[in-house]
């Protein structure tokens, strides 16, 4: 569930989840399960991230099934840092 969940407070900035110029670290993470759902089924993940500031990004993901019930709520908060100079390949 927090795979992608960062990226919201990123992408605005042009800042994607694999960017070797930044480190990102999750320091806070947690779910709340409403009721039951099967995981093999379709699923909505909509992603939200209401704040990113001085270094920290907070995002929230709500899991809905096809017909609209909400099944899972997520609340994720991380830091967001650049690295200086970008590792060379090679």
């Amino acid at each position: 569930s927090d795979m992608t969940l960062l990226d919201t407070a990123t992408l605005p900035h042009a800042i994607a989840w694999n960017d070797r110029r930044f480190m990102m670290a999750s320091l806070d993470h947690a779910m709340w399960f409403h009721r039951p759902f099967r995981a093999d089924e379709w699923l909505l993940y909509a992603q939200e991230s209401p704040s990113a500031h001085g270094a920290r990004g907070f995002t929230m993901g709500h899991l809905f099934t096809r017909n609209g019930n909400l099944v899972v709520s997520v609340a994720q908060e991380g830091l967001i840092r650049p690295l200086g100079e970008a590792p060379r390949d090679g």
